[in-house]
């Protein structure tokens, strides 16, 4: 099953969520079939894993096998790169990464550094170095209060992504951080998440968008209606959004993906609607005479 073509790119943080099984994945599936079944409904995925671990060159295979060519990968450089000092310093060893997951061809479009907040201003020539010289797409997220002060600092930093046609990554975790809750999995999500304000960039053809959602998906729609009419006005502008949906947990992150598509199309007249999984029938209960 091949989903129509999108005008945006539409995923969640990863594909292999076992409680997805309660309402997206049929409830008999194999995990290992977790990805042929996201990639029939979504067209893209966060490449988290990576931040923490390479996979296998046998893993890169079998993703090569199994993800479809239109299918996007937004790989993260492991942290041992992002966040072990000087950048310069890691060119070698980001090199190595690309060349690991060369077999994933432009599915891995654009590679997404992550910075640490220790990441700041005085490192920007660090930054401008490994742009340069990494000779693959890149998207950056910062993390650095400096960053995000709207003073000359951040003008630093956007003129010299603009310059070079990077991305500069949007988080916004105001829908999360609005969650009241002493749920375990969302205290830790707020304590992992950094509180920065949004900053909707489009410095390329390919915006990219992180949204970290409330736990309960109707909580979201204050956060999450802005964030339609942007994508939207970026595909009327010709541009090829990615955006991406979390919740605290992400058990409930592909039905929040599902719902801002479910908006965009409302926003868009004539969007292809997402493939809907085949269910089991629910088997009727019948009591005892």
């Amino acid at each position: 099953m091949t989903p129509s073509p999108l005008p945006y790119f539409l995923g969640c943080p990863s594909w292999s969520e076992n409680a997805w099984r309660d309402y997206l994945y049929p409830a008999d599936a194999r995990t290992a079939d977790f990805l042929s079944l996201y990639s029939q409904v979504f067209n893209a995925v966060e490449g988290n894993t990576t931040f923490y671990a390479r996979p296998a060159p046998s893993t890169v295979e079998r993703w090569a096998q199994l993800m479809p060519a239109h299918f996007r990968f937004t790989a993260k450089f492991p942290g041992d790169v992002s966040h072990a000092g000087d950048l310069r310093e890691q060119l070698d060893s980001a090199l190595d990464f690309t060349r690991l997951l060369a077999p994933l061809g432009e599915r891995v479009s654009p590679y997404w550094l992550q910075l640490p907040a220790s990441f700041g201003p005085a490192r920007l020539a660090e930054l401008s170095h490994f742009l340069d010289e990494i000779g693959v797409p890149v998207a950056v997220e910062v993390r650095n209060d400096a960053f995000f002060a709207k003073g000359e600092e951040e003008r630093l930093l956007n003129r010299l992504l603009h310059g070079r046609g990077v991305e500069r990554i949007c988080l916004d975790p105001r829908a999360l951080f609005s969650c009241t809750s002493r749920d375990p999995g969302v205290l830790h999500a707020q304590a992992k998440k950094p509180r920065v304000p949004p900053r909707p960039a489009a410095f390329s053809q390919r915006p990219q968008v992180r949204f970290i959602g409330h736990p309960e998906l109707e909580a979201n729609e204050p956060f999450l209606t802005p964030w339609v009419d942007k994508v939207a006005a970026w595909i009327e502008e010709g541009r090829t959004p990615y955006i991406f949906l979390h919740t605290a947990d992400n058990y409930r992150a592909a039905a929040l993906a599902q719902r801002f598509h479910q908006r965009l199309s409302e926003r868009l007249p004539g969007l292809a609607p997402l493939v809907e999984l085949p269910r089991a029938p629910e088997v009727e209960q019948l009591g005892l005479l």
